[in-house]
């Protein structure tokens, strides 16, 4: 069976594990932007604050993901909790370190200004400086959304949903006639993925970053 007969027949399930994928990748990443936005905010202003939350984040990254889903398995169970998990520690460097470049190099001027005319420290967080950081934070969740859509596929070693399954599947079954079909649509279909989002991130840009912030 070639490739594209393989696709072809096997297409609803290929869908499927695709929409897990996507879906597990896409749900991390907004506990992950939430999170590290929050971390950025807390910290960005104490230096030793900062360096804290950086250093442990990219800490959590250096794990080797098979190592991080054997050590969640013994306490969450298999499925889809430490593939949760996994993912989202994953994602939080890209956004935590962005979202503290971002806010310190938000105009103090502009700052001023907005406490000037009775904004409270909340309010010009929201109104002033998460806008103006927005580009970098974007930037930090564009990267860490193509990270994960790699390690996602390794959540199939803790039976976890997604592509992964059908690559464990082909490596587990080499020899046979549509091993390689199967880890070859696996990885294309994450490729796919990871275009379809970083197109979409660009979309997001252009409609919420005003032109001249663009450059």
């Amino acid at each position: 069976m070639s490739f594209w007969e393989y696709v072809g027949s096997y297409h609803e399930k290929l869908l499927f594990d695709a929409y897990q994928h996507a879906s597990a990748v896409f749900q991390c990443m907004v506990v992950a932007t939430a999170l590290g936005v929050l971390i950025g905010v807390a910290t960005y202003r104490r230096e030793w604050a900062a360096g804290l939350a950086t250093t442990t984040t990219a800490t959590l990254l250096t794990i080797p993901s098979l190592a991080m889903l054997g050590l969640l398995i013994p306490v969450v169970g298999l499925g889809v909790a430490p593939t949760v998990i996994a993912l989202t520690l994953y994602g939080l460097l890209p956004v935590v370190r962005n979202a503290i470049v971002g806010l310190r190099g938000v105009d103090p001027a502009l700052v001023d200004a907005a406490k000037g005319i009775g904004m409270s420290r909340s309010l010009r967080m929201l109104r002033v400086e998460l806008p103006l950081a927005w580009p970098p934070i974007l930037t930090g969740i564009r990267v860490s959304t193509q990270m994960l859509m790699g390690i996602a596929a390794i959540a199939a070693y803790a039976s976890g949903p997604g592509l992964g399954n059908e690559i464990f599947r082909g490596i587990a079954s080499l020899g046979s006639a549509n091993a390689l079909n199967q880890v070859l649509a696996g990885t294309l279909g994450i490729v796919a993925l990871a275009l379809l989002f970083d197109a979409a991130y660009v979309l997001i840009g252009r409609l919420t970053i005003p032109r001249g912030i663009r450059g």
